[in-house]
């Protein structure tokens, strides 16, 4: 340690006293031994002053203590140092003080201009927040993520320090604000999708039960042709709500599949009488494209007329194939008509079998027609209509030809 017992003595009365640039200064009184100890006594006394200035500028130099309150401390040892009762190097220290207020003062500005910096920074940040909450308020349809957002924006909220306490209490009402209004605003959405889902659930329940209604109709193409209808109809309603939409939609479907389903069975059992139907007649088209009339001209009437009443039997034939099928029907017929003309010119009426034939097969045809009425049904009615028609027009022709 250094001496600093050589700046002070002690007079004869035992008055001590510290050397200063100024002048010699009181500093104490000292009794107890002799000039030597006392001055060791208020020596020490400075040491300790020294020490206290060596911690400050330590730490003030490690940036471990805030540079204002090392200002403060380094004051207030100043102010000390003028009135303390020790014996040392008064000059030294004070000029030391000096220095570090100096240091101690600049480095509190710089503090001061970081706080200011960190403070425009939060300020900055927690603004930045705020008006992000407040545009999600006003303008977010995402609801998921804009709700998981304002959860992250307060999470960030938390983490930001150093705004003034006023200014911090301003931003905090106006992102509450933000983010009341938005889970007011996805309230408000979500209150009238289920209103919205409760009406498009209503309107689907109608479309399942018209479908249902439908499902054993046996009106193929007016029920299929409506069924497409409430499709469309169905895709373009609104979606009911998860579950109701999931069970409602296996209702429209079954009552659907259960119609088309039956319509196919239906179709494929007629297609396949159909083809049964065309076989027949394509046989019976090959016996009587195969008659020849010219060497039997009544035997092939008894054919044509037993042909005709196993071609009107034979039923309907697939569309495709009825329009060629037709066609050759009547060309055999017109062959053995004007074949049968040509043998009804050489006999008298009276006596031509042919002509009684063909009476006999009207009336035939006549009396099947009446049966078909009675029976009320319609598929028999008209081709029997038909069949009593051909038959007609060939013997009025005949008779005619006569």
């Amino acid at each position: 340690m250094n001496d600093w017992t050589a700046f002070g003595r002690v007079d004869a009365d035992g008055t001590v006293y510290v050397k200063t640039a100024e002048g010699d200064r009181v500093v104490g009184s000292w009794q107890a031994g002799t000039p030597e100890e006392g001055l060791a006594h208020f020596a020490r006394r400075f040491a300790d002053l020294v020490t206290e200035v060596d911690l400050v500028e330590a730490r003030l130099k490690s940036g471990a203590a805030d540079a204002s309150h090392s200002l403060a401390s380094v004051k207030r040892l100043r102010t000390q140092l003028d009135e303390a009762h020790v014996v040392g190097d008064i000059d030294g220290l004070a000029a030391r003080l000096d220095r570090l207020a100096g240091v101690a003062d600049e480095k509190a500005g710089e503090a001061r201009a970081a706080r200011e910096a960190a403070r425009g920074e939060a300020l900055a940040r927690k603004t930045a927040l705020v008006e992000e909450a407040e545009k999600i308020a006003a303008d977010a349809t995402g609801w998921k993520s804009a709700g998981d957002r304002l959860k992250e924006i307060l999470d960030e909220w938390k983490t930001i320090r150093g705004v003034d306490k006023k200014t911090d209490g301003e931003l905090w009402k106006r992102f509450a604000a933000a983010r009341d209004g938005f889970t007011r605003r996805r309230g408000a959405h979500f209150a009238a999708l289920d209103g919205q889902r409760k009406q498009a659930q209503t309107a689907k329940e109608e479309l399942v039960k018209e479908a249902e209604s439908l499902a054993e109709s046996t009106e193929w193409s007016t029920t299929a042709n409506r069924l497409k209808e409430l499709m469309t109809e169905w895709k373009a309603a609104p979606r009911a709500a998860k579950e109701a939409e999931q069970r409602l939609w296996e209702r429209f479907r079954a009552a659907q599949d259960s119609f088309f389903t039956r319509r196919s069975e239906v179709f494929s059992a007629r297609d396949a009488e159909y083809k049964g139907n065309l076989d027949r007649k394509q046989a019976i088209l090959v016996e009587i494209e195969s008659v020849d009339v010219d060497a039997d001209p009544r035997a092939a009437q008894n054919k044509l007329r037993d042909a005709q009443a196993a071609w009107h039997d034979a039923g309907r034939v697939p569309r495709e194939s009825a329009a060629s099928l037709d066609r050759r029907w009547r060309a055999a017929e017109e062959r053995i008509r004007v074949a049968m003309d040509s043998a009804w010119r050489k006999t008298a009426p009276q006596d031509n079998p042919l002509l009684q034939q063909m009476r006999e097969q009207v009336a035939e045809a006549e009396e099947k027609l009446a049966r078909a009425q009675a029976a009320g049904d319609a598929r028999r009615i008209r081709e029997a209509e038909q069949a009593l028609s051909s038959k007609k027009q060939f013997l009025a022709l005949a008779e005619q030809a006569n």
